[in-house]
């Protein structure tokens, strides 16, 4: 019987092994120890470079050559010791084409093949070429360093405005407000770059985030299309903050007929320029003292921004003045980012102020993982006069108080890896009113897909209530 003939078992079974072997991007080689022959495969060929066909092997050694030479004893003591063990390896290591010079990464399977005295007569096995697996695995690492990094950095950001915030008022509830404001400016800041994959923002986006949930009929931007680096989006958003914070409470924004004009423009000779002018409001003076937030516009901003920042108090309303070196720019990328606006209680309607919602007799769901935020929001809730169903931690929980009687929920939009999204559609199904209390910035979507009313973390618990007596009807 002719083992080559089409249809023969033994013909099947090799061109079954092949469209296996091209499937997987595997490629076979052999080794005759009796005869101490290197076989390269053409498969083997085109993977590693090396030329098709027998060679000697010398006692071995021959298919260490093109090993990467930091890498090349590793993986003979690796292959020892495994074959040693079991009568086979499996070892990853850089090798060095012969006919290009490229590193490439290789993942490579052998197994012994022992004749009837039990001495090795062959061994066969199989490469894979690994180096995307490897590029992807350090581009991970990569990501994962930056993370931990930018966490650091923007904890020891946190820490540092706390504690300047804490140093400039007098009262709790005056620090809470301060802090919680300028945390919010870094999380605007966080979540357009988010959305831009940290390429850069917008001025515009940036305005729009910090004026248009805090002055939405008093405020105007404009200007061209500028994009920010990542570490001047953070400087301008929280130097916006700060002038818009300084307008509520002193300026154009403390009055119904206050205005405010935000105009930028290039500079000739490179960098930007941007002009804050408040109109309307009551007489301005300037203060007796820089508290925190002028000595971060003066001092901070101005350096991360690699230009200055000018304040003159006439008193007619603040006018302030930043400028911005080249280098704060960043190329606008071919498909920009969709603007994303800060999510304030704007999007409810108009709620009530903080302090003045009353829940009295509501029973308010709450789905949230994070334990000292749902006990915050608990505490919240409770002073509004609502009597709270929960904190439900997992998914599993919340799918089971939803069925209780309610009548409004706060949902975070995941839970431990998994999004709340069967919950939502319950309530929705039930006919109970609910709101997303999330971290998911814009570049997510809605959360699930469902819509709702969606309050951005990190925020104030007051607003939350708020906007919970805004669904409830209160």
């Amino acid at each position: 019987m002719d083992d080559g003939l089409p249809g023969s078992p033994a013909r099947l079974e090799r061109e079954r092994l092949d469209l296996a072997l091209q499937a997987s991007g595997l490629a076979e080689f052999e080794w005759d120890i009796a005869r101490d022959i290197f076989i390269v495969s053409p498969r083997m060929a085109a993977l590693t470079g090396l030329p098709p066909g027998p060679s000697a092997a010398e006692g071995g050694e021959y298919p260490y050559r093109s090993i990467h030479p930091d890498d090349r004893d590793r993986v003979r003591g690796e292959v020892r010791e495994q074959v040693e063990a079991r009568g086979a390896y499996q070892v990853e290591y850089r090798r060095l084409r012969p006919d290009d010079g490229r590193e490439v990464w290789m993942r490579a399977s052998g197994l012994v093949v022992r004749g009837r005295g039990g001495q090795a007569e062959r061994l066969i096995g199989v490469l894979q070429d690994i180096t995307e697996v490897k590029e992807e695995e350090a581009r991970r690492e990569a990501l994962m360093g930056e993370l931990d990094h930018r966490v650091k950095n923007v904890l020891a950001a946190v820490q540092s405005m706390a504690n300047r915030t804490a140093r400039g008022t007098t009262s709790l509830s005056a620090f809470v407000d301060a802090f919680s404001g300028r945390l919010k400016a870094m999380a605007s800041a966080n979540e357009l770059l988010t959305a831009a994959r940290w390429r850069g923002a917008a001025v515009a986006d940036l305005a729009a985030a910090e004026l248009g949930g805090l002055a939405q009929h008093q405020a105007r931007w404009t200007g061209p299309e500028l994009v920010l680096s990542p570490r001047a989006v953070n400087a301008l958003s929280l130097a916006l903050h700060e002038l818009a914070a300084n307008a509520l409470k002193f300026g154009a924004l403390s009055t119904p007929t206050g205005r405010v004009d935000l105009r930028w423009r290039t500079l000739p000779g490179g960098g930007v320029e941007l002009i804050w002018t408040e109109t309307g409001g009551p007489p301005v003076t300037a203060p007796g003292r820089d508290g925190f937030g002028l000595t971060m516009l003066g001092q901070v901003t101005g350096r991360q921004l690699n230009g200055e920042v000018t304040l003159d108090w006439r008193p007619e309303g603040l006018r302030a003045r930043i400028t911005a070196g080249a280098e704060a720019l960043a190329p606008t990328p071919e498909a920009p980012a969709p603007a994303v606006e800060r999510v304030t209680r704007g999007e409810l309607g108009d709620a009530p102020a903080k302090g003045d919602s009353n829940l009295l007799g509501l029973r308010v769901l709450i789905v949230e993982d994070a334990a000292l935020l749902a006990m915050e929001l608990e505490s919240a809730l409770a002073d509004a006069g609502a009597e709270t169903v929960g904190p439900a931690y997992e998914l599993a929980e919340a799918l089971q108080l939803v069925e209780q009687p309610l009548d409004a929920a706060v949902l975070d939009a995941n839970l431990n890896g998994h999004m709340v999204t069967p919950a939502a559609e319950r309530l929705r199904a039930r006919g109970v009113p609910f709101l997303f209390a999330t971290g998911y910035g814009e570049a997510g979507g809605a959360p699930g897909g469902v819509g709702a009313p969606v309050i951005r973390k990190p925020y104030d618990v007051g607003a939350v209530v708020a906007a919970v007596a805004q669904l409830a009807g209160r």
